[in-house]
Formats: C-alpha cells, structure tokens, sequence
C-alpha cells in the first residue's frame, strides 16, 4: 500500500517540530496512512464521542488524563468535528513537551479558519489526494515502484523508446476502467463498486460538510454538484448556475468554495497577460475522481457508448498533474487559456521561468498552434490515451 506521501510524512520530525497536518478528502487514505508510519502512535478518534467531549474541553490538566505519558506520538483524526481545532492542538503542543503531534482532516475550509492563527509557526500541511495513476498500478499489484511518469513526461517532455510501451498489461483497458470508476482507494479490492460511490456522494461528501454547519441546503448542494459535474472542463457562469437553481449567486459561490476546501472539486483560472482579446475571468471546473463525478450523474455506462469520453480524460491528466505537483513540491501553478476567437489550451503549468502549455485530447490531432504564437517561449504537449504513461 505504497504512497506517494509515505516518505515525507516518514521524515517530518526529523527536519520539523511543527504538528504534521494531513488534509484530503473522505476515505482517501489518511488513517492508513499515519497508523502505518506512527504505528506505535496514541491514537484517537474524534469521531469518537468521547474523545470528541475531552478534546472540547479545552483543559491541559484533563487531556493528560487521555494522553499517555509512555506514548511518544499522538495521531488525533478527522479534527475538523472539533469546535476550536486550533485551540486543542496549541494546548497540546504549547503544555506537553516532547510529543510528536499527527492530527488528519477532510475539510481545510474548517481547518485552516479555525486553526491559522492559533497554530501559526506551529503546523506544517500535507495534501493526500484519490490514487494516483501509479499507486493504482502499484496497489493492483501491477508495478512495484511508484513513479511520477505523467507529471515527468509533460515537464521534462522524457521520449520512451517503442520497448518501453510494452507494458506488461492492458494501460488502455485499465485508464477506461479509472476514467469510469476513479482512484479511490476502495476500488482496489472492491472494482468497479458503483453503489460505494454512490454512497460516497449521497452521504460521506455531505457528511462532514452538514455536520460542520458549512451549508444551509443540502438539497441545493447536492443540485449544483450535479450540474457542475455535467460541465467539467467547460467554463462555468455563476449567474446562470444560480439562475438555474433559483439560488443566490453568493451563495452559489460560497458553496463551489466549501467544495473546493472539501478536495471535491477544484477550479483552473484563465491565463492572461491582459490582452485584448484573451478570456479573463472565466474559470473551468474539473473534480479530483473521475469515479466521483461519474456518481453524481449517476452514469457509470461503458466508456466506448459516451459523449463525455474526452472531458473525463481531460479531467483525469488533469487532476493527475495537480496531484503530482504537489507531492513532487514542484509549485506550478495551473491555468487554462483561451481567445474570445476559440483558441485554446487545455491546460497552462506556469513555473515562473517556465510556461508549458498541455493539450489534451483522448485521440491523437493536430496540436493547436495559436498559444505558441501568442507565448514563444512557452513548451506545448499533446496528451492522448496513447502516450499519457
């Protein structure tokens, strides 16, 4: 059960003191992951209505009598279901000297409000995503290393000899089955578990979402993610999704933002050097599993009788060069770009000294010359089903 993560959260404390934050959504692997690095760690449960009563007290005397003095590490998970998480982990980590704090959560919206002045200086974060295409294959049993090959290939444009394409299994059949069902870590054991995901989005998604009092009407909720999981890589207009739903265009956004904080979804902002002529405020939206989007609209049909087969993969490279980037700490940012014309690039990494533009299409075509011409320095890459990996 290999993760890409597994290395840094491994060496934390030995470069850091700080309280190792880890953020990622609903059944992503977070408790895995830290019971497995910490595994001699004090473990609780702020699910747990008891832990959940002592930690809400706000009192050193009474949280020594949950710690344990022989334990030298403490994982406390989901500590979003506090009221005041920052203030319990100060008090913990101000008053008990030489204790390595772990806490894990599914919602930064809560975390990072409630915790980012109490715990300043105090807390480093880590992001853990759904699956990414490697530790799939790794957690299949397909390949023994991780790898950042997608990532690699669109940075470092890396050429593969022909040899090398012939991989010991079916890429095509498995990125189809991924495109479909997602890269939850569930899936692994239980394939192409449509009522899971179902459930996931009917229930899990809202969970910590309802129970931190974030949204008013779940029901709204619930609509607009539908109608945002219909458009993915398509600009979205908040005015005519709030005209749709017969919401307030505020409250539209607040929500697409808790959905965000939540690692649902996430927004790609339009490239613009303010020239006349390019779109400058439009964002494009796209969700971190492919499997989770597909729940939402409740389709789950064979990849060959779709329409949306090129906005999935869209999504998936996507979502996958977002991962990658962050477990990498390589800090592009991402952009799309297009011209009121119809111009346009997919996706824009921009590196500050580097700008690469992505297209990408799930079969091969002419690749779109328009952003070169605009940005002459800028590197293009044409990303297909047949040379993602």
């Amino acid at each position: 059960m290999k993760r890409h993560l597994d290395l840094k959260v491994n060496k934390h404390f030995g470069k850091y003191k700080q309280v190792l934050i880890l953020l990622g959504s609903r059944q992503v692997g977070k408790t895995t992951l830290v019971k497995k690095i910490f595994s001699k760690a004090n473990y609780f449960l702020v699910d747990n209505e008891p832990i959940k009563k002592i930690l809400e007290t706000y009192d050193i005397e009474t949280y020594k009598t949950l710690i344990n003095n022989n334990f030298k590490e403490i994982i406390i998970d989901e500590i979003h279901l506090l009221d005041n998480p920052g203030r319990a982990i100060k008090i913990i980590y101000d008053q008990i000297v030489n204790i390595k704090i772990i806490i894990t959560g599914s919602s930064s919206f809560h975390i990072k409000n409630k915790t980012g002045e109490s715990l300043a200086g105090r807390k480093i974060d880590y992001n853990i995503y759904p699956l990414t295409f490697s530790e799939y294959l790794n957690q299949k049993g397909i390949e023994k290393k991780l790898n950042f090959n997608i990532f690699e290939k669109i940075i470092e444009d890396k050429k593969y000899n022909p040899k090398d394409l012939l991989y010991r299994f079916d890429i095509k059949n498995i990125l189809n089955n991924i495109l479909i069902f997602g890269q939850y870590p569930h899936l692994i054991k239980n394939p192409n578990d449509e009522k899971y995901l179902l459930n996931f989005v009917d229930s899990l998604i809202f969970k910590d979402i309802l129970e931190l009092n974030l949204i008013e009407d779940k029901k709204l909720a619930k609509d607009l993610l539908k109608l945002l999981a219909f458009q993915i890589g398509n600009l979205i207009n908040y005015s005519e999704l709030a005209r749709s739903l017969r919401a307030d265009q505020r409250t539209i956004k607040r929500y697409i933002e808790i959905f965000e904080q939540s690692f649902i979804l996430f927004r790609l902002y339009p490239y613009s050097k303010n020239k006349r002529d390019e779109i400058s405020k439009a964002t494009k939206i796209f969700f971190y599993d492919t499997g989770v989007r597909n729940a939402l609209i409740e389709d789950f049909s064979d990849l060959n009788s779709r329409t949306d087969k090129g906005a999935l993969f869209e999504n998936f490279v996507t979502s996958e060069l977002i991962k990658q980037n962050s477990y990498l700490d390589k800090n592009f940012k991402f952009y799309y770009w297009r011209t009121k014309q119809g111009s346009e690039m997919d996706v824009v990494l921009d590196g500050g000294k580097e700008l690469i533009g992505v297209e990408i299409k799930y079969k091969r075509k002419a690749v779109n010359k328009a952003f070169k011409n605009r940005y002459s320095q800028a590197k293009v890459r044409l990303v297909t089903a047949d040379n993602f990996y």
